[in-house]
């Protein structure tokens, strides 16, 4: 199926609303990814971050507004819409009992990929990522760090237009956590793959072509880093951060 994308948008969220009883997590959310962009979305915990890539990936539909990936709009063609999606979760999803590559492999069947592809592809991204020699591996026997290669490796079998990091680095220490953010830029810069990159660490998003800050469900500010740090007076982006969260009153949000 060809996709509808137009202007080279893979990730589009207009006017997204979502509630859990009382409390409302988004609250009127806006916000594009281009294909080759990398953009952060960041807010402290309980920013609404985690209830956003919820609806994202179409664990939970939104109360209104509409979403659309590459094109598609994930009410009504989700299987396309999903399918264009690359997610690395917070929370481990690998099997520690499974190899590395029987984990990559149970991923092409899910997304139907044939097996002579599927094998070419796990193969090459399993030497992208370093992890060849460990291929046949249990899971349980990676460290942290190489655990996360191999979910970052993982959502890219499919070839998906927009990656999803929902706080990929949390529990990593921190040489891990830069080569995370390293090999995601260069994924971005290699591929022209699109980057939603969800974390409360300004360290990481740094470099970010865009920063979208996202407090108590609400976005208080969009732009380059450089445009954010002017915007608020400040003289890096986290006091900006700092600045804009702690200004910034009213209900509470979900996470």
């Amino acid at each position: 199926m060809t996709s509808p994308a137009k202007d080279g948008v893979a990730l589009s969220v207009l006017d997204v609303v979502k509630s859990y009883g009382p409390i409302r997590a988004l609250d009127g959310v806006s916000i594009s990814v281009k294909r080759g962009e990398f953009v952060a979305l960041l807010g402290p915990n309980g920013a609404g971050k985690s209830t956003l890539f919820q609806l994202l990936t179409g664990l939970f539909v939104p109360d209104s507004g509409l979403i659309e990936v590459d094109g598609y709009d994930i009410r009504k063609t989700a299987v396309p819409a999903l399918g264009s999606l690359g997610v690395v979760f917070q929370s481990p999803t690998l099997d520690p009992e499974l190899s590395l590559r029987a984990n990559l492999r149970f991923h092409t069947d899910m997304h139907g990929i044939p097996a002579s592809i599927a094998k070419v592809r796990i193969e090459e991204e399993l030497k992208v990522f370093g992890l060849s020699e460990r291929a046949k591996d249990p899971v349980r026997t990676l460290s942290g760090g190489n655990r996360r290669r191999v979910e970052l490796a993982r959502a890219l079998l499919h070839d998906p237009s927009i990656l999803l990091m929902d706080e990929a680095t949390v529990g990593l220490d921190p040489r891990s956590r830069h080569e995370m953010v390293d090999m995601v830029f260069d994924l971005r810069d290699q591929r022209g793959i699109a980057v939603l990159w969800a974390t409360h660490l300004v360290e990481e998003v740094e470099r970010a072509d865009r920063v979208i800050v996202l407090h108590r469900g609400k976005v208080l500010k969009e732009g380059t880093p450089a445009q954010i740090i002017d915007g608020t007076g400040t003289q890096n982006l986290s006091d900006a951060f700092l600045k804009l969260t702690r200004e910034t009153g009213g209900h509470q949000a979900a996470a």
